[in-house]
């Protein structure tokens, strides 16, 4: 048994753990107010714009933006992993790392060997193992998360639709945690480029909703369809961000817990522990005292 000591230190240990694990909950919690309040006001917008773009597709012509929406051949892969640039959130970067190289082990495995897998990585963990792998990683923005800010993402949605467009890549694909509680965090994988049709349910042809076009057709598609395109890599930025926090705020307050009933137990060892001390005292005590009298 270790002495009472050794106890002593390890509760002020597991005391001093509790005590930031417990502070960086808070810190999580308050992050994640901000960032869930922004994705509340976001999907709305998400959704509608997502709504029109939908409607859209079937006015767009071959010669205008419908490059955006054409299925191609996939021999050449894009795929953006999205993680955090931290640890210290549960199971929340290895799913995204599992997850990409469960696609690209099942369904882009012909392409990955022949050097036509690209990715584009956002956030250090991801970053870092697939760096370190040697996968073709053509570069990374991890910055992105620390701001979420809505010009730098645009750049490089930009970015990707012109090397889209000049034929650099068939297929683009996201991969992120999609936020659903604080507790739940969910792992999709969102196919960014081409455009996927959307809406099924819904009136799809622009003559049966009856859209006027102000000042004119080509000129709102052409703003329309890059913007929407803009506000759903933003919208996955933050939703990883939001599931970042959540998931961060989870596995602290698991921690806490831990902690505590750690440092319970440890109390009633040393308790024990002393009492088995004293008992030991008393014993030499009283068997010194006997010898002495006899």
């Amino acid at each position: 048994m270790p002495s009472l000591k050794e106890i002593r230190i390890r509760i002020e240990s597991v005391k001093s753990t509790m005590q930031i694990t417990s502070a960086m909950r808070l810190v999580s919690a308050s992050k994640l107010r901000k960032a869930q309040n922004v994705i509340l006001k976001l999907r709305p917008y998400n959704k509608k714009l997502n709504q029109i773009l939908s409607h859209l597709k079937s006015s767009v012509g071959s010669d205008e933006l419908g490059y955006l929406f054409t299925e191609r051949t996939p021999e050449k892969i894009l795929i953006i992993p999205v993680s955090s640039n931290r640890g210290l959130c549960g199971p929340f970067n290895a799913n995204i790392i599992k997850q990409t190289v469960q696609l690209i082990s099942d369904e882009y495995s012909l392409q990955h060997a022949k050097g036509n897998l690209e990715l584009i990585t956002i956030g250090k963990k991801v970053t870092d193992f697939f760096t370190k792998r040697k996968y073709k990683v053509l570069s990374s923005h991890d910055h992105l998360l620390d701001k979420s800010d809505y010009n730098a993402i645009s750049q490089l949605s930009d970015e990707i639709i012109r090397q889209f467009k000049g034929g650099k890549w068939d297929r683009i694909l996201l991969i992120f945690n999609q936020f659903v509680n604080p507790a739940v965090q969910k792992v999709r994988v969102f196919q960014y480029l081409p455009v996927l049709e959307e809406v099924k349910s819904e009136v799809k042809t622009v003559e049966e909703i009856n859209y006027m076009f102000q000042p004119d057709k080509s000129e709102i598609l052409e703003n329309l369809i890059p913007q929407s395109l803009k506000s759903r890599f933003y919208s996955v930025i933050t939703e990883s961000v939001a599931s970042e926090h959540g998931a961060r705020m989870t596995s602290m307050q698991k921690a806490t817990d831990n902690a505590n009933e750690l440092t319970k137990e440890l109390k009633l060892i040393y308790g024990k522990a002393r009492q088995a001390t004293i008992t030991k005292e008393l014993i030499e005590i009283v068997t010194a005292s006997e010898a002495a009298q006899a």
